[in-house]
């Protein structure tokens, strides 16, 4: 025969089963869906429990030209390395490229700043309200990261909704035409490889460069963090990091937590 302090202790094992359970499915990834002028556009999307009721960070991440949500989600694993935020990682729709894929066969992103006729930065704007309506975000702190082309639309995304942001992080990308208007100081973080054979190293330099300017740090003072980074003090808070691999055009797996360390350093002022 059970004793009543076995039982208790089997009734505190399921409820505790039961709340982590809860709890798990709660934080597993889901597959959002918005309605952008007749098309449909996905994101997977990772909600950590306390997002109602907590002031929730929220990390947009931007697959490249070819790429998937999925993907983006799975190498980046943010929501390991900050659980506290939302981690959300749109699905690009065919699109075009400006280095490859001439005929728009792949999954991409658009990079015109017209922002009433540019229907990713409509998908980001309707993103970014639903998230405000259904949790408690912290508007302090919202981040950008992308790679290459998706890279590109960061600096987009700094061009065009620089208040939204407190920093971006782009890899393996260039501001191309989008240059001559990138003028908002924030703080910025950029990777890049030495060998990168598609968005070539001299592209990536003047796009940096112009950015250390605009956020007033001296190009001549960089301080080395380890191996790969510099850090750059910048005006007002606007430092800028500079990750550097010997790599070619792919995202290295250790780049993921610098690039999280250098999110939580800054709040948008």
């Amino acid at each position: 025969m059970q004793t009543n302090h076995t039982l208790k202790i089997k009734l505190w094992t399921l409820l505790m089963f039961i709340s982590f359970g809860t709890t798990l499915a709660q934080e597993l990834p889901k597959t959002v869906e918005w309605n952008i002028n007749g098309q449909t556009r996905k994101a997977l999307v990772y909600v950590p429990a306390t997002a109602k009721t907590k002031p929730t960070p929220i990390i947009f991440a931007f697959h490249g030209h070819g790429g998937t949500m999925q993907n983006m989600y799975r190498t980046r694993s943010f929501e390991k390395l900050w659980p506290e935020a939302i981690f959300i990682c749109p699905q690009g729709l065919n699109t075009k490229g400006v280095l490859t894929d001439p005929e728009g066969k792949k999954s991409g992103w658009i990079m015109t700043n017209q922002t009433d006729s540019n229907r990713d930065l409509a998908f980001f704007d309707a993103m970014l309200k639903t998230l405000r309506a259904d949790y408690k975000i912290d508007n302090s702190r919202i981040y950008a990261t992308g790679h290459s082309n998706g890279g590109g639309f960061t600096y987009l995304l700094w061009v065009t909704r620089p208040n939204e942001f407190a920093a971006f992080a782009p890899t393996a990308t260039a501001g191309g035409k989008m240059l001559p208007n990138l003028k908002t100081p924030k703080p910025g973080f950029h990777l890049m490889g030495e060998n990168d054979p598609l968005v070539k190293p001299e592209w990536q330099k003047i796009t940096y460069n112009k950015m250390l300017r605009v956020n007033g740090c001296n190009i001549a003072e960089g301080t080395k963090i380890d191996d790969n980074i510099t850090f750059y003090k910048g005006k007002d808070g606007n430092d800028f990091e500079l990750f550097i691999h010997n790599g070619g055009h792919e995202y290295p797996k250790n780049a993921n937590q610098p690039i999280i360390y250098f999110f939580k350093k800054y709040t948008k002022k």
